[in-house]
């Protein structure tokens, strides 16, 4: 899906969620329609969105226009687009080979704040790894999941930046399967410049089916996030 399109869709969603919270107004003063309401019925909490885009490069709002190392115009020229966008974090890449999760969630229902929400997110990545005989981590002071993180060596495979309002959260996650690194020479990966990035698949050295790991993305933000996630 393109970034524009799933950005709107991301935003109807958490307009809804704001909604529930109002009691059934999105901003601007329209209705929400009952169909919208409805999906936010009873014990819901919102949504997860795991899409993988077009090639695309997001700078977040606290970001540095100094970390995207090419012009707009060359980005174009090899099929890639460029958004400033209102999420956390500095400038990554999205694309082909890429589990990106949005999760649009009212964590008051969820039962969480916003450090231990992040957390979660981190936690289920690193099991996913585990899965694949990964070992990986956090790094201090520096969101996300990492290998080898308090190394020379250290390399991101998720990268994370989220928005919050009133406690519900847009964006989320991307985390590198089997994408092209190759994008990432064009950018200073969530502004480090002597970090790297990584995949599974460089990781273990063979291809990795990209549905098999979305699987063990959701089943394990249900553990960690303790809440049931279904189709």
């Amino acid at each position: 899906m393109g970034y524009s399109e799933c950005w709107d869709l991301q935003r109807s969603l958490f307009d809804c969620v704001l909604a529930a919270k109002r009691g059934g107004a999105v901003a601007g003063g329209a209705d929400v329609g009952t169909a919208d309401m409805a999906d936010l019925s009873g014990h819901e909490a919102g949504w997860l969105l795991t899409v993988e885009h077009n090639p695309v490069y997001t700078l977040g709002k606290s970001g540095k226009d100094e970390n995207m190392l090419v012009s707009e115009a060359y980005l174009r020229s090899i099929g890639a687009e460029f958004f400033h966008i209102d999420r956390g974090g500095d400038v990554t890449f999205h694309g082909p080979g890429q589990i990106v999760g949005y999760p649009i969630l009212d964590l008051e229902k969820v039962g969480i704040g916003l450090r231990e929400y992040i957390d979660s997110i981190e936690e289920a990545i690193i099991g996913v790894c585990a899965e694949w005989g990964i070992e990986a981590g956090r790094v201090a002071g520096a969101s996300g999941v990492w290998i080898e993180g308090d190394s020379p060596r250290a390399r991101k495979i998720c990268a994370i930046g989220v928005r919050s309002s009133r406690y519900v959260t847009m964006h989320g996650f991307a985390l590198n399967v089997a994408t092209d690194l190759r994008y990432f020479n064009h950018i200073n990966p969530c502004g480090f410049v002597d970090r790297g990035v990584t995949s599974i698949s460089r990781e273990v050295g063979h291809e990795v089916d990209l549905e098999q790991v979305k699987m063990q993305v959701v089943k394990h933000l249900s553990e960690k996030l303790k809440i049931e996630i279904y189709k």
